[in-house]
């Protein structure tokens, strides 16, 4: 009988690309997401599947090079994509209106899959990468739920949260662990089934 313990990851995708680069780890970028979380799995713990939360860039250029980076991932059937939206707001700075864009509702999908997840029994430990504070109140509502269920939180590069540390069952700091980042690295190209090649982009090298 298989006894492995189920884990779900939930990535908090502008977090880790803002706090890679941060880091200055844009070589890094072209990440192969699934085989990146399994760098972590113990020999008895299972990969359920891995849940990225990001939003469409609204630069064309970073459009293109998010639309690899997803299309490469997507290429696994344990990724799974969820995107938010971009809201446009103004900003008053010294008297100009500068337009800007604010990524929305990653947080509320992160908690809805994480909550639904568990109650649904379908993992045993669930893993965060994110600082965002405001996933707390999910994670108190998991630990009200099932208080055995575990919580893990891998922190970006670049930054922490306490409250989160509070949390969770147990942490990782992912600065400390630039070799995993390397090792997980797509090909510099990817083909796809239908023929057409993915290209790392050349900023990214």
């Amino acid at each position: 009988m298989d006894n492995k313990k189920r884990i779900i990851f939930y990535i908090d995708g502008f977090n880790l690309y803002f706090d890679l680069r941060s880091k200055r780890w844009e070589k890094y970028y072209w990440l192969d997401l699934v085989k990146f979380c399994s760098q972590f799995l113990k020999p008895y713990q299972d990969l359920i599947e891995v849940n990225y939360f990001t939003a469409i860039q609204k630069s064309r250029g970073k459009q293109d090079r998010q639309d690899l980076f997803l299309s490469a991932n997507k290429l696994n059937h344990k990724f799974n994509l969820f995107l938010g939206k971009y809201l446009e707001k103004e900003m008053n700075i010294n008297g100009q209106l500068i337009k800007t864009y604010e990524e929305k509702e990653t947080d509320v999908h992160i908690a809805v899959k994480m909550i639904r997840d568990v109650v649904f029994d379908r993992c045993d430990i669930s893993v965060l990468i994110s600082t965002d504070s405001d996933l707390i109140p999910p994670i108190d509502f998991i630990h009200e739920y099932k208080p055995n269920h575990k919580i893990f939180v891998y922190f970006p590069p670049a930054r922490f949260s306490y409250d989160l540390k509070q949390k969770s069952t147990n942490i990782i700091y992912l600065q400390n662990h630039e070799s995993k980042f390397l090792i997980s690295q797509f090909p510099a190209e990817l083909p796809l089934p239908n023929g057409y090649v993915l290209k790392r982009p050349n900023s990214w090298s």
